[in-house]
């Protein structure tokens, strides 16, 4: 019935602006009277309902409401560079990814930028988890501030509710590089997972819902020995720093970074249905901003030349911490790390934002994987692209003699 109604919303809106004959449909409505997707269960959307929906996330009423992540008034500038030339047909790799976006900022000069899927600068694409390392981040701002004493701190001291379970035992530390022990599955494509399932679960009256699911969770080994990627303990996170700051995540957001560190569009962030941002997941953001926030910690994480986290946690946060069986790969604080220093956050069906301190280079992707939320092809794919841009940046440097290492 909401379906219906929503349908016949718009077609009404249609009718009587076509009967001013000013009215231009835009993309986003054009894809959602096609193929409005009809449940939650967002992992296991149809093709074309992800590409309707992923633009438009938080104004789809049947998934969730959303709070707005508001803009300064002066945003970063990107200014053009020269064309970079790439050992790749731009065309065929953004097509073998379904990007969305694709942005190139190499020594703060945007350097490539293309668009596909209808999609352009103008509209929001949603994060999925390279939020992750946006709520990471805004951990160390809260340190900085005074309202997290320590990382070393354990859950249940700012998330009372959590007492007796089984993250009692469990650090902010732990929580940040999932290696809390506790028992979690990340299966995609398992409809009986922890990931698909605590979307749906019905929470205790009175209790946030993803705490109320958390705090039944088993314990699976003790603190601090296992690495496990979990969603839900981003989640945690993002709760945890709610507590602690007294603030809605995304005013923290606003406060400390999307404002004063200058991204140009407000984002949006979707709530769960206790009314508490999505924090593992669930940004909306224009495609030049993700390359923002990619310039914004590639810089420091400063603003007017002062950094929002302690001193040197920034690159504890960036470097690896745990882990995480891959030779050459490993985590920090909801960064994903690589041997050269480099790091990257990443989100399911392909968005990502790359950063190379060493070249000072950022590469920032929204996509929509033809194979689902892990699509190991297009990942292959997308790592031998970020390859192919070190080796083009090292093979224009002055001089042309030794290039920087690229090994991974």
């Amino acid at each position: 019935m909401k379906i219906k109604k929503i349908a016949l919303a718009l077609l009404a809106a249609l009718a009587l602006a076509a009967t001013a004959g000013r009215f231009t449909l835009d993309k986003e409505t054009r894809g959602l009277l096609a193929t409005l997707p009809t449940n939650r269960d967002l992992l296991f959307w149809s093709q074309p309902q992800r590409d309707a929906a992923f633009r438009a996330l938080d104004r789809i009423s049947l998934l969730a409401k959303s709070r707005v992540v508001a803009a300064g008034r002066t945003p970063m500038p990107l200014p053009p560079g020269p064309p970079l030339n790439l050992p790749v047909d731009i065309d065929t790799y953004m097509a073998g990814q379904r990007s969305a976006a694709l942005l190139i900022v190499h020594d703060g000069k945007l350097r490539l930028e293309r668009y596909g899927l209808d999609f352009d600068s103008s509209g929001r694409w949603t994060s999925f988890s390279v939020a992750k390392s946006m709520t990471s981040t805004l951990v160390g701002a809260a340190i900085r501030d005074g309202h997290i004493k320590s990382m070393d701190d354990k859950v249940s001291a700012y998330i009372p509710q959590m007492k007796g379970s089984a993250y009692d035992d469990v650090s902010i530390r732990q929580l940040l590089t999932m290696t809390s022990g506790v028992k979690w599955n990340e299966d995609y494509a398992d409809r009986d997972s922890d990931v698909a399932r605590f979307n749906n679960h019905q929470p205790e009256q009175g209790v946030d819902a993803l705490v109320s699911y958390m705090r039944r969770l088993p314990r699976a080994v003790p603190p601090g020995t296992r690495w496990n990627y979990s969603t839900g303990e981003t989640n945690l996170v993002g709760i945890l720093v709610s507590q602690a700051t007294k603030k809605p995540l995304a005013a923290y957001l606003s406060e400390k970074i999307w404002a004063p560190a200058g991204m140009e569009q407000q984002a949006t962030w979707l709530l769960s249905k206790t009314g508490q941002e999505i924090s593992g997941c669930c940004i909306q953001a224009a495609a030049r901003d993700y390359a923002r926030f990619g310039q914004f910690i590639l810089g420091g994480a400063r603003v007017n030349g002062q950094s929002i986290v302690p001193d040197g946690w920034l690159a504890e946060a960036t470097t690896t911490r745990t882990g995480i069986g891959q030779p050459e790969r490993g985590y920090g604080y909801q960064w994903w790390t690589y041997a050269d220093g480099t790091f990257a956050a990443r989100g399911i069906f392909g968005q990502g934002i790359f950063i190379d301190p060493q070249r000072k280079l950022v590469i920032a992707s929204n996509s929509n994987w033809a194979a689902g939320a892990r699509d190991p092809s297009a990942s292959g794919a997308r790592e031998a692209f970020y390859l192919a841009v070190q080796k083009a940046i090292d093979a224009e440097a002055v001089g042309n003699t030794e290039p920087l290492s690229s090994r991974r």
